[in-house]
């Protein structure tokens, strides 16, 4: 069963991005945040994730 890319309501610390990352590849959320700060640090991982952030769609469950 193939998950959507959705924004989780819960678990978010910042836009959900990462949780949702986390989530639908069955990734651990702190490894997916760990990755993203260290994208940021060497490459251009903040626009990424601002990006993502418009792109990836909130949750309808509340």
């Amino acid at each position: 069963m193939t998950q959507q890319l959705v924004r989780p309501p819960n678990g978010k610390v910042i836009a959900g991005v990462c949780a949702a990352i986390a989530d639908r590849f069955g990734l651990s959320r702190g490894l997916v945040r760990v990755g993203f700060v260290l994208f940021g640090l060497f490459g251009i991982g903040e626009l990424v994730y601002i990006i993502l952030w418009i792109m990836i769609p909130k949750s309808d469950l509340l």
